[in-house]
């Protein structure tokens, strides 16, 4: 078996530290507010946590090699920028950005996951690694 390598090893790193990581760090600034914003933002939290979830799930199943990695991988992505979408474009999230900066930061969001998803259906070598 070959090494994880270049990009889908970034990928990885992403999907089991980067996300895991910053899903601590935004559901410790929101627990404060979940008592003045309700069940919205308990869901966008809740939502967050199991696409942090799907995340590990996915980096898991592509370091491991697992069949079907890549189709985890990309339900993780799609998840992961829908719940961006979610977060970003409700008023259930506590933010305090200048108005017009979430419409920015949800399109860099959105291209992000974007990019990788291209990355995921589009490399000739990682379809020889999905069975």
């Amino acid at each position: 078996m070959t090494k994880i390598r270049g990009w889908l090893l970034v990928l990885c790193v992403l999907l089991l530290v980067w996300q895991p990581f910053n899903l601590a760090l935004t559901m410790s600034g929101m627990l404060d507010e979940l008592s003045l914003r309700g069940p919205g933002l308990a869901a966008i939290l809740v939502a967050r946590l199991i696409a942090a979830g799907l995340g590990i799930a996915a980096g898991l199943s592509l370091l491991q090699r697992k069949p079907g990695a890549i189709s985890i991988a990309k339900a993780s992505l799609v998840f992961s920028a829908a719940v961006d979408v979610l977060a970003y474009a409700t008023p259930y999230s506590p933010n305090n950005r200048p108005p017009g900066d979430a419409t920015l930061i949800l399109v860099a969001s959105l291209a992000y996951y974007a990019v990788w998803l291209a990355y995921l259906v589009r490399s000739k070598r990682l379809k020889t690694t999905d069975n």
